[in-house]
């Protein structure tokens, strides 16, 4: 069965892992560092393994547009949004052999270095990939 494992971030998230300040302190260069070769080990465990099928990381909400539709007119806005502050920041698809494991990986993202106030706040999903309609509820 394949699952999906979301990560989600807020703007701030994403200003202050590039250094900018907010009312939180900024990232460290030594920060990003140690979270990026955690990705990078965490990564390559799920391809050793066979479980992974697709993983990336997502751009700042910043860059994000989103679409709705207003008397069928397609309405289109620009991100951050301001009523919303966590947005979908990454994802993995893993395939593996049942939620649990799905749910023991995800579990292993507790361990991704950040300072103690990000950690904190982070939290992922797993959710089952339907692959019918019958598997959608």
């Amino acid at each position: 069965m394949k699952y999906m494992i979301l990560t989600y971030a807020s703007q701030q998230d994403y200003d202050e892992m590039s250094g900018k300040p907010t009312d939180k302190p900024a990232w460290s260069g030594e920060d990003f560092a140690a979270m990026g070769e955690f990705m990078t080990a965490f990564n390559k465990s799920l391809e050793d393994s066979g479980e992974l099928v697709e993983t990336r990381g997502l751009a700042a909400p910043a860059h994000t547009r989103r679409l709705g539709s207003r008397a069928g007119v397609p309405v289109v806005t620009d991100g951050p949004y301001a009523e919303t502050q966590e947005v979908l920041a990454g994802y993995w698809i893993v395939e593996c052999d049942s939620f649990d494991r799905a749910t023991e990986i995800a579990g292993r993202l507790a361990d991704c270095p950040a300072p103690e106030y990000v950690r904190a706040r982070a939290y992922a999903d797993v959710r089952p990939i339907a692959d019918s309609a019958d598997e959608m509820f």
